[in-house]
Parts: structure tokens; sequence; C-alpha cells
């Protein structure tokens, strides 16, 4: 009996057939992971240059606005893979925690901060990949909550608001949206943490 290769299949097409690896949804997917160091290099080349900054923080939230247009063509037109499983989160993890890192780089965000983060996100994809073979642990809806709101926060924190709406309200803004960011972190991973429990006994 032959085996299917995993890059044949469909690529955009609607279907009940399998998928292949190299469909519209996983090639955004890896586009997303290439163009990240793209980014980091872009903000840190942008600490003493407002335009190359703005680049950098529009490139940021494309990369993070792709991830639910990919995920939304996936599921649309059922070309949900396995590899599709497994490296979109990794894409999400790298383009939040590159932001992370390099606003703390450039000394404007705690480095507690960032460890935080990255210790959380690290920690907890690393367990669903030892896990997955046996159990798949459903996304929640604190979870989703903490992505947007990093989202939100490391845009937020990335574009010069400081221009548009003066020091004093831009303050604000980036105090309030990081401050919910991490509270969603640091809750949606004790979340994951109490959800796992009862499959670990």
């Amino acid at each position: 009996m032959s085996i299917l290769s995993p890059w044949r299949g469909r690529v955009w097409a609607r279907g009940e057939t399998p998928a292949s690896v190299a469909s519209v949804p996983n090639l955004i997917s890896v586009v997303r992971v290439v163009l990240t160091p793209v980014f980091v290099w872009l903000a840190l080349l942008g600490a003493d240059d407002v335009a190359v900054r703005t680049v950098a923080a529009v490139l940021f939230i494309v990369l993070i606005a792709t991830d639910f247009v990919d995920g939304h063509i996936a599921r649309s037109r059922n070309l949900v893979t396995d590899f599709g499983k497994l490296f979109d989160p990794i894409a999400d993890k790298a383009i939040t925690g590159s932001g992370f890192v390099v606003l703390s780089i450039l000394g404007e965000l705690p480095w507690w901060i960032t460890i935080l983060v990255l210790v959380r996100e690290i920690g907890i994809t690393v367990h669903r990949l030892a896990i997955a073979s046996d159990v798949v642990i459903p996304a929640t809806w604190p979870g989703k909550a903490k992505t947007w709101a990093q989202a939100i926060a490391l845009s937020a924190a990335l574009l010069p608001l400081s221009l548009w709406l003066g020091e004093g309200a831009a303050g604000i803004v980036h105090v309030v949206t990081m401050t919910i960011a991490v509270i969603l972190t640091i809750v949606s991973g004790l979340e994951y943490l109490w959800h796992v429990r009862p499959r670990r006994r």
C-alpha cells in the first residue's frame, strides 16, 4: 500500500481530501516566521529613527494579524494539517516573544516582564507538544484573551504613540495595555495548569 506524501494534496481548494503541507495557511505561517528577524532588525535599527520604528511596528502588526488570517483560511477551507497545528503556535510565540525581547533590549520594558512571558509561553508550548500524541488541550478563553492582549500591548508599545498622543496619554496607554497583557498571561498560565491536572492524574 502506497503512503500519500504530505506534500501532495489540496493547497487552496475546499474539499475533504487531505491537505498539502504546502497549503496556503501553512505557507503564511512559514512566511511569518521568516519575516520575524526582519522585524527585530528594523525595530533595533529604529531606536533613533521614528520612520524606521514605525515601519517595524507596522510589520509586527501585520505578522500578528495574519495569524487570524491563516487560521480562518485553514478552518473555512478545511486545510487544517498536523504541520499547521504544530507550527502555527510556534510562529505566534516567535513573533510575540521577539516583540517583548526587542522592547527590553531598547530599555522600554523591564526584563522581568519579558522573562515572565517567555517562561510561560515556552513552558506551556513545550508541554503541549510533549502530550500532543496522547491528548489535545483545547484553547480556552483566557488563552485567547491573552493572545489579543499581548498583540495590542506590543503594538501600542512599538508604535510612536508619544508623537501622536503626547507623552502623558501614551504612557497611560502603555501601562494599561501591558498590565492587562501581563495579568492575562499569568491567569491563562495558571488556568492551563489547572486544566491539565485531571489529565495528569
